[in-house]
């Protein structure tokens, strides 16, 4: 009898039966990937400076202003760890790749460390540049407990220490495209994100920024929470300051050497004036930034305000008066001593607060806006930030 096993057509046969069947359940181990989905914009009301598109696989952060006259922006593809595991993404394609939630970050700013500490997640520092000059309560503990290290200075960051504390992320800002500090961190493989929050024009747009490191930690509900409480409550004291009878008049700022530094009118610092609804007396001025003026034009306009709001870093009357006899001529400074000054709310270690909250929190700087220049308004708040000069 022939043997059949032997038949040539039957073996192929068989041979390509076995190879679909291995193939099907090969094909059965493999994890389904998830659909990826066009990018769906997230609500960023009042900031220019960023935007934020998130789809099924990940959350893509731009960054359109991370300095002033910038050429480019920066694109941040922030993916969730479980995520990554299953999916091949293309790295060129992206300024940097973040796995989420962050376990370990380094920012060099102190207007960062306030997001950090509303959405909860300050325990995640673990280094900073020049810590003496963190003054907020919960970080500077970690920092005297050396949970949060030293790493040197903005100028020149210890390139050495911090890839030796491997942070998954460094949140930076600069003033332009030129900083080798960043690009050797980057080629030791960490990832560095640029912050612009501080080229917003808008107190609300600053504040916002908060929604831009919420992602690192998908904490984004709780920053929009966060950021919706601030707004209400600096669009409630605007209107609020609406309902008073007199607008007084304002000088601001100081001299430095032979020039007086005093903000622009389109200045995000002459906007917390505008919405105190006081006539700040360089509000037709244009520019963003300051204003650099002889101290003549300076006093013939504004000898006679009815208030000096910020006058530089200066704390007394006697300390103003010994940098420069002439600052005696001023009306608010001889007549009604009606200087206010957010010098004098400092941190433990000497940092002034408004420097490293006030960004983060413009509903309490218009409220001291207005208790100053409006006390009948908000009889029983007490200012936080701006005191009166000693």
């Amino acid at each position: 009898m022939k043997n059949t096993n032997n038949n040539p057509l039957k073996q192929a046969f068989y041979f390509i039966f076995c190879f679909v069947l291995i193939a099907c359940k090969s094909e059965t181990k493999q994890p389904e990937l998830p659909t990826t989905k066009k990018p769906v914009a997230i609500a960023v009301k009042h900031a220019k400076g960023f935007s934020i598109e998130k789809n099924d696989q990940m959350t893509l952060i731009t960054v359109h202003s991370p300095w002033p006259n910038a050429e480019k922006g920066f694109t941040y593809a922030l993916i969730d760890r479980e995520m990554a595991a299953k999916v091949t993404f293309p790295k060129d394609a992206y300024d940097a790749v973040v796995l989420v939630p962050v376990e370990k970050i380094v920012v060099t700013s102190t207007t960062h460390i306030p997001s950090l500490e509303a959405l909860g997640v300050e325990d995640k520092l673990i280094g900073f540049p020049s810590t003496q000059y963190i003054s907020s309560e919960k970080t500077r503990k970690n920092v005297e407990a050396g949970k949060v290290k030293e790493i040197g200075s903005n100028e020149t960051i210890n390139t050495e220490v911090l890839i030796d504390l491997q942070p998954e992320v460094v949140v930076g800002f600069s003033i332009d495209s030129h900083n080798k500090t960043y690009n050797n961190i980057q080629k030791s493989g960490i990832a560095v994100v640029y912050n612009g929050d501080w080229t917003e024009q808008t107190p609300l747009g600053k504040a916002e920024w908060i929604k831009f490191f919420a992602p690192f930690f998908q904490k984004e509900k709780e920053a929009d929470s966060l950021f919706s409480k601030i707004e209400t409550d600096y669009l409630s004291a605007k209107e609020l300051a609406k309902q008073a009878k007199t607008q007084p008049t304002v000088l601001s700022g100081s001299m430095y050497k032979d020039v007086w530094y005093l903000p622009a009118g389109d200045s995000y610092q002459a906007q917390f004036l505008k919405d105190a609804n006081a006539q700040y007396l360089w509000n037709d001025s244009e520019g963003t930034g300051s204003l650099s003026l002889s101290f003549e034009s300076v006093l013939e306009k504004g000898n006679a305000a009815q208030f000096w709001i910020a006058p530089g870093s200066f704390t007394s009357y006697e300390s103003m008066k010994k940098a420069n006899e002439n600052y005696t001529l001023f009306d608010a400074f001889s007549k009604t001593k009606s200087i206010y000054t957010f010098s004098l709310t400092t941190g433990s270690t000497g940092g002034v607060l408004y420097y490293e909250l006030a960004p983060n929190r413009p509903d309490i700087v218009l409220k001291d806006m207005i208790k100053i220049l409006h006390p009948e308004l908000l009889e029983d708040y007490e200012p936080y930030f701006f005191k009166p000069l000693q």
